[in-house]
């Protein structure tokens, strides 16, 4: 029973998670201490390294966490709309709805994290981990923009490589403002700009 000390009663490892990806949220990795870690978990240090690993592999179960539980059901619109446009708009707007979510830290988990990267203490697989993050957005966004070319939704003359390099970079600035407190309404209205660039098909 030596893995229960220091757990308070009732211990619960997904409330526990949701409170160190608070932190990290809105720290990143090398601004997030132990001490605020284990203050916003609830548990002890000795308590925390037994359930969770160390800092390095807490923080990588909070990245997955927070894919699944924040990002996954917004990326799925991106599969599952078949319009692509509606897609990549209703795909952009859900996610400056999250972003701008009062009642979350602010900004994304992932851009927070990306931007505190390079520093002699964040440890390689907390930086491979996050930029194949980024990568995977990118790589859903060119995915439905090549189906949009294969449906003759897009023109077969529109390098969706670029395109989906432009929404993706477009969703990274949302975050940045988003975490500076820029409000929902302005941010949409970003969202609805850089929608004026989809390159409509040539069929009507």
């Amino acid at each position: 029973m030596t893995n229960q000390r220091g757990r308070p009663r009732g211990f619960d490892p997904e409330t526990a998670l949701d409170a160190a990806l608070g932190v990290f949220w809105q720290r990143g990795f090398e601004g997030a201490s132990i001490a605020e870690l284990t203050a916003a978990m609830g548990l002890s240090k000795p308590s925390l390294y037994a359930s969770f690993g160390d800092k390095e592999a807490l923080y990588l179960k909070c990245l997955e966490h927070y894919l699944e539980s924040r990002i996954q059901g917004h990326t799925a619109i991106l599969a599952t709309e078949p319009q692509a446009r509606l897609a990549v708009h209703g795909f952009l707007r859900a996610m400056v709805d999250m972003l701008t979510d009062l009642d979350l830290p602010g900004g994304c988990f992932i851009i927070t994290g990306a931007a505190n990267c390079g520093g002699a203490s964040t440890p390689e697989a907390v930086e491979s981990a996050l930029k194949k993050v980024l990568q995977k957005g990118e790589l859903a966004l060119r995915a439905c923009l090549r189906r949009a070319q294969g449906e003759r939704q897009l023109r077969t003359d529109i390098d969706v490589n670029q395109l989906a390099a432009f929404f993706n970079t477009c969703l990274a600035g949302l975050a940045v403002h988003a975490k500076s407190g820029a409000p929902r309404a302005k941010l949409r209205g970003v969202v609805d700009a850089a929608m004026a660039v989809w390159p409509e098909s040539r069929l009507s």
